[in-house]
């Protein structure tokens, strides 16, 4: 009994996420990114550091997409809205494969 009365005393305050909300893909316009990492966890037993590139890819169209009519994300940007705000994806952890992309670039 005195065990129920300790975990009442304690309050729980909710917080929001730190980069905040998203809308969801209503129109699919980025299912085919999930998909391909979705299908690369599945190959790789759920280890997410082999689907990194996917990771990175499904981000980059959820940045690149617009969702229709609706309030503007920054005032004065139209009507449109973005499935994700852009982030550069350094700050998302992507770094690494950043630089792999700029090596390439030079041997072509």
């Amino acid at each position: 009994m005195s065990t129920a009365m300790n975990f009442s005393s304690k309050s729980f305050t909710p917080r929001p996420p730190d980069k905040g909300a998203f809308p969801l893909d209503h129109f699919g316009e980025c299912s085919a990114f999930k998909e391909r990492f979705m299908e690369c966890l599945r190959h790789s037993g759920y280890e997410s550091a082999a689907c990194r590139q996917s990771a990175m890819a499904y981000l980059e169209c959820r940045m690149d997409r617009r969702v229709g009519p609706g309030p503007p994300a920054r005032p004065g940007c139209g009507t449109a809205r973005q499935l994700m705000a852009n982030e550069p994806l350094e700050k998302l952890g992507f770094k690494d494969l950043i630089n792999e992309k700029s090596e390439e670039k030079p041997g072509k």
